[in-house]
């Protein structure tokens, strides 16, 4: 039986957050708010905890978790990107944007696609999720929180409560935070190119 946190999205309460922090580090799989839908997430370095999500899911091993971050210097730890693309992150950061990098050796083989060796990387624009990965101290491994056989992810956490109550450890009701995805956008020394056009402005990386 998942608990459930009512946190308010402007002013999340401290000790809520200390709470659903210390789920995560404990081995939780968390459903979460983001500014593009909730999703669902655990700890980096957690094999045991991935898998949960991927049963839950119903994902094969090729699909790439996102990590999600509270900030550019956190985003430097597991991707590569020169001073050009730093500029274009710092503008568009936070948002509903996901980025995918180069992968460093901080990240876990088993997060990185097989065969070009990348990495999606997020930092929301949510105070829920800031304050929860500044309680943390590290990044949420996270995938959309998209029930097998459906497009759409979930939107109403008293749903998500209902409906996985008994695979998850905790839901955190961040209310409504929309259901369009994010923007997709590849980045490397050599060029810019936006995968899928979402929430965010494609704009500024055309």
């Amino acid at each position: 039986m998942s608990q459930f946190f009512q946190i308010h999205i402007e002013t999340p309460q401290t000790r809520l957050i200390k709470q659903a922090a210390d789920v995560i580090r404990s081995g939780g799989v968390v459903a979460y708010p983001t500014d593009c839908g909730y999703s669902l997430g655990c700890r980096l370095s957690d094999k045991n905890a991935q898998d949960r999500i991927r049963a839950i899911r119903r994902l094969d091993d090729k699909h790439n978790f996102t990590l999600v971050c509270r900030d550019l210097s956190e985003i430097s730890t597991y991707a590569r990107f020169d001073n050009r693309l730093y500029r274009l992150l710092k503008n568009n950061t936070p948002g509903p944007y996901t980025f995918i990098f180069s992968a460093t050796s901080e990240v876990p083989r088993r997060l990185m696609h097989p065969k070009r060796k990348t990495i999606g990387i997020r930092i929301p624009k949510n105070n829920i999720v800031s304050a929860l990965l500044e309680e943390l101290g590290e990044p949420i491994m996270s995938v959309s929180l998209i029930l097998p056989g459906e497009t759409d992810p979930m939107t109403d956490p008293y749903d998500i409560r209902d409906t996985l109550e008994h695979a998850l450890d905790l839901v955190i009701d961040g209310g409504f935070c929309g259901m369009q995805p994010t923007t997709v956008v590849k980045m490397d020394a050599d060029s810019v190119d936006v995968i899928r056009v979402g929430a965010g402005d494609p704009s500024p990386f055309e």
